[in-house]
């Protein structure tokens, strides 16, 4: 028999060898070079789809992905081409103007000289107010408490006066709810606040100190988180979504469970069933969320995030293999047509007809080995939940919500590197809680932080009622 290594790269065999072997010989030479280049052909198979696969990572982005936008590559943004898109407000778009504040001063300006020269006006009425807005100069108040003491002329006992306890810190209400306001509502380092507190204020005020304000403010919301916390799990309808913390640089997760009234956070160190069972306690309403697996597997009813689908579907949509390409095109569309079933119900006969189309991409590439297989598969299994917000009133097609919620959360990550300890994971959840609440409800949260302040100095029990009967 023919030793099979005449095939190696290293061998060559010229036509005198082929003419000089016998037919059996040759038939094995035949049926070895089909066999090498079956192989050949199923390594380049393997090595186009490997190609494939990681271009298609190389081009992902915060719009093809579910990749967040500070992952795009700033060298591959699109220019914004000429007259396509002005910047600006569109048209429609509900304009801003100043809102006229009550006035500690009105000034009347009468009309000038006329051009005829005459200075007699009849019928004068009001046609604008032009408001200035100033700063008053900032001078602190500064109180020095002189403690005395003295002897007891009848037991001959020194007696000693005390600071009031609402004064013991040396810092009052309004001061602290403002090194919280700049430190937590802004997100800004100890460092900025003591360097606004020096330029601004002209109060030298050590990084320490800003510290142990902070400790105290976080003890001040610690009321309002809680009942933040109640408030979320009472509502029907919560968006929930989690993103990366870090704590002394160990991996943590903050999670948010927020409504159109108010937004509850928790830095948990695992991203688990048993954080989701912390996060949500006994609530039982209608989940919005992404298609991550421990989200999947809530047995109530559940929207499942168009927005993110769109965006797999776009990634499918630009990648180089035909069939792939045409998979994702259909689905994008299909699933946008859906998603604008949110503002324009569908009639009957559009609903029929999209539901047939969508089911019949869902059939074509359900056994498909390939990715499109795999997508349809993951929005077969989603199918239970992706119609909720056609059905339930308050419901959104995706999770975008959640996601803005969390945004500030991750920008002050992205500057701070996360916190350093079990303490600092408590104020950031309780005061990123309350300034997302705030935000929700229209309300100023300096003057929640004041209020909260001065019920900690003076050991009351903070008004909680803006929170409860929230609706």
């Amino acid at each position: 028999m023919l030793d099979k290594d005449l095939l190696s790269p290293g061998i060559k065999i010229t036509e005198a060898d082929l003419a000089d072997l016998p037919p059996t010989a040759l038939r094995i030479i035949i049926l070895q070079l089909a066999e090498h280049t079956a192989r050949q052909e199923k390594r380049i198979k393997e090595l186009e789809a490997k190609v494939c696969e990681l271009e298609a990572r190389l081009n992902q982005n915060s719009s093809n992905s579910n990749k967040p936008p500070s992952t795009d590559t700033p060298y591959k943004e699109k220019e914004r081409k000429s007259g396509k898109r002005k910047p600006g407000g569109r048209k429609g778009h509900k304009g801003y103007r100043q809102q006229l504040m009550p006035p500690t001063k009105t000034v009347t300006l009468n009309p000038g000289p006329c051009s005829c020269g005459c200075r007699t006006f009849t019928d004068r009425q009001p046609y604008y107010t032009h408001q200035h807005i100033e700063l008053p100069e900032i001078v602190m108040t500064v109180i020095h408490f002189i403690l005395y003491k003295g002897k007891c002329t009848v037991c001959g006992k020194i007696g000693k006066g005390y600071v009031p306890a609402e004064f013991s810190t040396g810092f009052g209400p309004r001061l602290s709810a403002l090194v919280a306001e700049i430190g937590g509502i802004d997100g800004n380092s100890r460092e900025t606040i003591q360097s606004f507190f020096s330029s601004v204020l002209g109060v030298k005020i050590s990084l320490g100190t800003v510290q142990k304000i902070i400790d105290r403010a976080s003890a001040a919301i610690k009321p309002h988180y809680e009942s933040i916390k109640d408030k979320a799990r009472s509502v029907k309808v919560n968006h929930l979504d989690e993103t990366t913390w870090k704590n002394s640089g160990k991996l943590n997760w903050l999670w948010v469970m927020a409504n159109s009234v108010v937004a509850f956070f928790m830095v948990h160190p695992n991203r688990s069933q048993a954080a989701f069972e912390e996060l949500i306690g006994a609530w039982e309403g209608i989940l919005v969320s992404d298609g991550y697996r421990l989200y999947q597997s809530w047995v109530n009813l559940r929207q499942s995030c168009l927005a993110h689908l769109i965006r797999r579907a776009k990634g499918l949509s630009e990648r180089s293999d035909p069939e792939l390409a045409k998979c994702g095109v259909w689905a994008r569309n299909e699933l946008r047509k859906l998603c604008k079933m949110a503002k324009d119900p569908p009639t009957k006969a559009e609903w029929r007809a999209f539901y047939a189309r969508f089911c019949r991409l869902i059939a074509l590439y359900r056994d498909s080995d390939s990715e499109a297989g795999k997508f349809v598969r993951h929005i077969e299994k989603e199918m239970d939940s992706l119609f909720t917000f056609l059905l339930d009133e308050g419901v959104d097609p995706t999770n975008n919500f959640g996601e803005r919620m969390l945004r500030f959360a991750v920008l002050w990550r992205k500057r701070s590197q996360g916190t350093s300890s079990e303490k600092g994971n408590r104020w950031v959840e309780r005061i990123v809680s309350l300034r997302q609440t705030c935000r929700l409800q229209g309300k100023s949260s300096y003057a929640v932080l004041v209020a909260a302040m001065n019920c900690y100095f003076k050991e009351q029990k903070p008004d909680l009622e803006w929170i409860k009967l929230a609706a």
